[in-house]
């Protein structure tokens, strides 16, 4: 099964940094994202989908076994993707006991934005330049009549959800939620931090407030 490595480097089509460094046993190589993992960052970069979700996942499984009580970060420049896969991801947030810290890096849209927004109260930041976009579950079946109609109501109860979820983290209604999302929605960090996607645009480091110091 392909390393969490080896998905970052097919995501961003080039080759990974490398870092050194000196151990009592001598030199020791990572590669760079293994080494921000030791510093309790995640990263979720390209399309949500269920083989990076499975990987996501598993890091914010091991980071808690590593230490329940030190914070998590949760770097994002992702464009969304499989709303399951990002529900995945959403329920092992709220499921394990660290906080996750979310950082939009570029990018955070649809399924991604949800995670953003679901980040823990007083933690949620975007890079000034980041941008957002929420909107509504995208949905598309070809078959018989009784088949689409089946499809289009799991559409309409997903979306229900998704609303729910976002409303409880933006502390807006759900039906404002609606409104908002009947069309794609793009925001500034600004914009995201005044809708209540997140709670702070960082504009340097000494006010990130994450849990570590990379």
């Amino acid at each position: 099964m392909p390393s969490y490595s080896d998905n970052i480097i097919r995501n961003a089509s080039g080759l990974i940094p490398m870092v050194i460094e000196q151990t009592s046993r001598g030199e020791r190589s990572y590669d760079i994202y293994s080494r921000l993992l030791k510093e309790r960052i995640i990263f979720l970069l390209g399309e949500v989908e269920d083989h990076m979700a499975n990987l996501v996942v598993a890091q914010l499984l091991f980071l808690e076994s590593e230490n329940p009580e030190k914070d998590i970060s949760l770097y994002i420049n992702s464009p969304g993707g499989v709303v399951t896969a990002g529900l995945a991801i959403y329920d092992t947030m709220q499921f394990i006991k660290p906080d996750v810290s979310t950082l939009c890096i570029g990018q955070a849209a649809s399924a991604a934005a949800l995670l953003l927004c679901a980040g823990a109260e007083g933690k949620r930041f975007c890079l000034p330049n980041s941008r957002v976009m929420i909107h509504q579950p995208l949905g598309g079946y070809r078959g018989q009549a009784t088949d689409i109609e089946i499809h289009a109501r799991e559409t309409l109860a997903v979306r229900e959800r998704l609303n729910n979820i976002m409303a409880k983290h933006t502390k807006k209604t759900p039906d404002q939620i609606m409104r908002d999302t009947e069309r794609d929605n793009f925001m500034s960090a600004t914009q995201a931090m005044e809708y209540g996607l997140i709670d702070k645009v960082l504009y340097d480091r000494q006010v990130a407030g994450h849990s570590t110091d990379l």
